[in-house]
């Protein structure tokens, strides 16, 4: 049976991001051989163009065949052998995910927990560097995609280079709306995903190593534990030898690239104030339907907005309707904020007012219907204020 045409649902969950129309119609190009010269070609634009947007001059910086989840297990099980120490900063899914691999790769883990919505304290984490001095590798998730929080990241490089440990950054949910800023960073290895605010389909998971990396990685005394991961092959293949590991997902590469090549036209500071833009006339028009931000100003994201369900509106039922009546997908809350919070993604191409308004427009329909009073003259207004006030 032939497929059958997908509904164009706008996508303004935790993700997948809207995709460009340049970028579905680039994955729709002819495939190619994965060694072939042309190929090679768009390999090395790929990664040059990775190596912008990440902010860095790694050698060591591509996609791996994976989702962003696939970013960090490489990363975990290149850097890690069994009985070596990690520190891992929780405040969601995936700070409690990261743990979850590293443990599986034999480390002894240790954790800094911190509220959900909120960043974790650098203090903490030094604390726990200072009692366990030989911590090999430090965990922080940039971008809490489970509670939209943003983790000062300044401050935990600090802790962690003055123990001789290296930074891991989950930057799956950040990369290409707000700055990573690699060298300027200092970070030691990052990982993100292609379906965020990079606005390309899942599938590649961009990393990058730097060089202190890349001497832990080689002064192993065991082999990577996962052979399909293996930086060792990896590199191989990325690099100049271009030694056949795997079969690369041809047409996926095509569409990250488009993605990318969209990025550097429109420019990195061009990108960060757009998301900055939209996300705070969606928060001011959002608090005018009544709906209150779970993450502080100070460290929320501009990718991915958690705000607090009305009391008496049923989470699944609105969602419901913004999906059957609207076209729109938003997230529900995980963890604690199951059933409490929604997540609102403006990521990527799809960071723009229009659907910052239809959002709106969507939400104000469905609580007056339900009974939560709200007015939209007044939520509209409250938006475009701020796109005033910015413009």
């Amino acid at each position: 049976m032939k497929l059958e045409k997908p509904a164009e649902v706008l996508l303004m969950g935790p993700g997948p991001s809207p995709v460009h129309n340049r970028v579905l119609k680039a994955i729709g190009q002819h495939t190619i051989g994965h060694l072939d010269p042309d190929f090679l070609k768009i390999m090395n634009r790929a990664m040059d163009l990775l190596r912008f947007i990440f902010e860095t001059k790694n050698q060591t910086t591509f996609p791996v065949s994976g989702t962003g989840s696939a970013g960090m297990e490489a990363a975990l099980v290149n850097m890690l052998e069994p009985g070596d120490k990690v520190l891992i900063g929780v405040n969601g899914v995936f700070g409690q995910r990261m743990v979850d691999v590293a443990s599986r790769c034999g480390a002894e883990v240790i954790e800094v927990n911190a509220e959900w919505g909120r960043p974790v304290d650098s203090g903490e984490l030094e604390k726990k560097l200072a009692a366990h001095t030989d911590v090999k590798l430090v965990g922080i998730v940039h971008a809490e995609t489970s509670t939209g929080a943003q983790q000062p990241l300044e401050p935990v490089v600090e802790a962690v280079h003055k123990y001789d440990a290296l930074l891991l950054v989950d930057a799956v949910t950040s990369l290409g709306g707000l700055p990573v800023a690699v060298d300027r960073r200092d970070l030691d290895i990052v990982y993100s995903g292609n379906q965020k605010c990079l606005g390309a389909p899942p599938g590649l998971a961009p990393i990058t190593f730097g060089r202190r990396a890349m001497q832990k990685f080689e002064q192993r005394k065991s082999k990577v534990q996962s052979w399909y991961l293996d930086l060792s092959f990896l590199t191989r293949y990325w690099g100049e030898e271009r030694f056949y590991h795997h079969t690369a997902p041809i047409n996926m590469i095509y569409a990250l690239y488009e993605a990318l090549a969209m990025i550097e036209e429109e420019g990195l500071e061009e990108r960060f104030y757009r998301h900055r833009l939209n996300s705070g006339a969606l928060v001011a028009g959002l608090k005018a339907l009544g709906m209150k931000p779970v993450v502080e100003d100070q460290y929320r994201l501009p990718s991915l907005i958690t705000v607090w369900i009305p009391e008496n509106i049923e989470d699944a039922e609105v969602r419901s309707r913004l999906r059957t009546e609207h076209l729109i997908e938003i997230g529900g809350g995980l963890g604690p904020f199951k059933g409490k919070a929604w997540r609102i993604g403006l990521m990527g191409n799809g960071s723009q007012r229009e659907n910052v308004e239809r959002l709106l427009r969507a939400l104000s329909d469905i609580f007056n219907q339900l009974g939560h009073r709200c007015s939209l003259e007044e939520a509209l207004s409250e938006a475009a204020s701020l796109y005033q006030q910015q413009e």
